[in-house]
């Protein structure tokens, strides 16, 4: 079953019938359906709805690209089906989307999608996994999250357009994430989160954005390929299974994250996030 959730999630604007993926689980056809709604809790048919509607809402939300090519590359035959099929699930018209993202109805939608996901998805690491790396002093603009993670898509929207208006699109920059605490551990107002591009100057600006360092240093580092909305698991391994047995003692500064290819530039299975230990 995960070649299956493989394939759906790199063709997500194709053929993803029945048929289509019992082949590719060399299961019957007669039976894929349910075999694959008693493994993830979900039919396959809603399964491939709210990973289209995912990808569809985030290019709405993020980029630029006109809602009906966003239709067609999400695999809905046109602007109609599209519309109705994300307004019965997201509780919003696309356009209404783009314009504002209402981040609570849009959560609880996919709500089912991430569960799945979970379940059966989350990676697994050994020490081999882990690279000891230099990592250089890198300049940053930066603009803080604070407060209910649930929102942070708000945070995004303001700070994609500021790198836009400035020139530094991710391919020419790096992005990243500074997790200054761990969202399960403080209350929601409490948390905090750093989204950061490299970047010399920052110019004053009303959108929030200041200038920023990620200092020089020696780092555990380990790779995420796959869905980045949750980087919990290689969290937990190199805080509780990597460090008490590597030896090593943390640096004074917090974990942080590269987004080295992210959703929805690249199908959820190819995307690429390093994980990033400061050590002393």
């Amino acid at each position: 079953m995960g070649r299956v959730l493989d394939h759906i999630d790199a063709q997500l604007d194709g053929d993803l019938g029945t048929e289509t993926l019992a082949a590719v689980a060399a299961f019957s056809r007669f039976h894929f359906h349910r075999q694959f709604a008693e493994l993830f809790g979900i039919s396959v048919h809603r399964y491939v709805q709210l990973a289209r509607l995912k990808r569809a809402s985030l290019a709405l939300a993020y980029r630029t690209d006109p809602v009906l090519d966003i239709a067609l590359d999400s695999g809905f035959g046109g602007p109609e089906a599209f519309a109705r099929a994300f307004r019965q699930r997201i509780g919003q018209s696309p356009s209404a989307f783009r314009a504002g993202p209402d981040w609570a109805p849009w959560t609880a939608a996919l709500a089912p999608l991430e569960q799945a996901r979970s379940q059966h998805m989350t990676p697994t690491y050994t020490d081999a996994d882990v690279r000891i790396v230099d990592f250089p002093a890198t300049p940053v603009a930066l603009i803080e999250h604070r407060g209910d993670p649930m929102a942070i898509g708000d945070t995004i929207r303001r700070f994609i357009a500021w790198r836009r208006a400035n020139g530094l699109p991710p391919a020419r920059s790096a992005t990243f994430n500074i997790l200054h605490n761990d969202p399960d551990s403080v209350p929601s107002e409490e948390h905090r989160l750093d989204i950061a591009c490299a970047a010399g100057r920052v110019a004053p600006n009303h959108d929030g954005v200041t200038e920023g360092l990620i200092p020089a240093g020696r780092c555990a580092v380990v790779r995420l390929t796959g869905p980045g909305d949750d980087l919990r698991a290689p969290a937990h391994f190199l805080y509780a299974d990597w460090l008490p047995r590597s030896g090593e003692e943390l640096r004074d500064f917090p974990m942080f994250a590269e987004r080295v290819k992210f959703f929805p530039d690249v199908p959820a299975n190819e995307a690429v996030t390093e994980i990033y230990l400061p050590l002393n």
